[in-house]
């Protein structure tokens, strides 16, 4: 990715994903429809009242399957049940377009290394960019729901097991000689530990 692709990543916000091909009512539906066409080929000569009983009824049981489709689904299906909306775009979308926006900071500055990117060019697409990170990221703080806090809680319960394993008489590293992975120096925001920006500030880890 040029600096081209970076400075389309700040004007636009990623692609839409893609639309299934048939919606699951659409496919009982016309299933529904072939299989009462069926029905009407097969029961030729029959009396025009039980062909349309017969319509019916492969009809009536397609919506049978749509309706016990919809009841299963939840129980066999690691999908939450709805996408999590955040200022109305899926979380998914604002992750997919951090990333991409953060791959384009690191791919500026990379061509500005190289002397592909004017001076001016890269402050000006740099600070759009990483204006363009900490809004996100300031939204998916902002909507992260109860996965933050479960992550948090794991991750201080793990430290604590560490510890307590530690023996007695172990000499404990110094924190401030040997920063915890992932941990941001300019906020103390804790990030993934293959992290490469923080994910409250945007500031290099």
């Amino acid at each position: 990715m040029s600096s081209t692709s970076a400075k389309a990543t700040v004007d636009n916000q990623g692609p839409a994903p893609p639309e299934p091909w048939l919606h699951p009512w659409q496919f009982f539906l016309l299933g529904g429809m072939l299989a009462a066409t069926a029905t009407v080929i097969v029961a030729t000569g029959q009396s025009p009242a039980n062909i349309v009983m017969l319509s019916l009824t492969v009809v009536s049981v397609s919506f049978v399957g749509l309706g016990a489709y919809h009841v299963l689904l939840p129980l066999v299906s690691d999908q939450p049940d709805a996408p999590v909306m955040i200022a109305g775009r899926t979380r998914v979308a604002l992750e997919r377009e951090k990333n991409l926006v953060l791959r384009s900071i690191k791919e500026l500055e990379f061509d500005f290394a190289m002397g592909k990117v004017a001076k001016a060019d890269f402050e000006e697409m740099s600070a759009r960019l990483r204006g363009r990170a900490l809004g996100l990221m300031q939204q998916l703080d902002a909507g992260g729901g109860y996965r933050d806090q479960i992550q948090k809680e794991v991750h201080e319960r793990l430290s604590a097991r560490m510890t307590v394993r530690q023996k007695p008489g172990a000499a404990k590293p110094d924190a401030t000689d040997v920063p915890a992975a992932g941990l941001c120096p300019s906020c103390q925001t804790q990030n993934d530990e293959d992290a490469k920006f923080c994910k409250h500030c945007g500031a290099r880890l």
